[in-house]
């Protein structure tokens, strides 16, 4: 499903990515992790998902690393030529604020076959009436972020019953 293979450097991205993601079970929140990283390697911005922390239903991992980097880069809200690394397969409203931000590339984990929107589901970024179409590369570290997502939702269902 991926539009091309791995590069140098993508495991590397998820992996910071899932160390991001880590920090998020301590909130309440989804453990799901996001870095983007300028056009020059450089890390402009690390996320976790704080829905529950901050009571926003927007405060996906990928929409608060998407504003901290395009501050961070300096060319406005484009962020032209950034990678986005996230553990799981973005939603719509990510998959639309990633296209709208300008990212040269989408990497990501897990597939999301129920909200996933850059291929599973959907395929927001990649849909031909897009005026940007971002590259794709998806399933990097997969069974690890898949992992993470299990262990905290056992947890979570475990204490929900007690």
């Amino acid at each position: 499903m991926s539009e091309s293979g791995f590069r140098a450097g993508d495991v590397e991205l998820v992996r910071a990515a899932l160390r991001v993601a880590a920090e998020a079970p301590s909130t309440g929140d989804v453990p799901i992790g996001a870095v983007v990283v300028g056009p020059d390697g450089r890390v402009l911005a690390e996320a976790h998902n704080q829905r529950e922390a901050r009571n926003d239903p927007t405060a996906h991992a990928e929409v608060l690393a998407l504003r901290a980097a395009a501050a961070a880069h300096g060319d406005g809200w484009r962020l032209e030529g950034c990678t986005i690394a996230v553990t799981v397969e973005p939603c719509t409203m990510c998959a639309g604020a990633l296209v709208l931000a300008r990212v040269a590339r989408v990497v990501f984990g897990v597939w999301e076959p129920r909200t996933g929107a850059v291929g599973s589901l959907w395929d927001v970024v990649r849909d031909r009436r897009q005026n940007h179409r971002p590259e794709v590369v998806g399933g990097v570290l997969a069974d690890e972020c898949a992992a993470l997502l299990e262990r905290f939702f056992t947890t979570h269902r475990s204490d929900a019953g007690h």
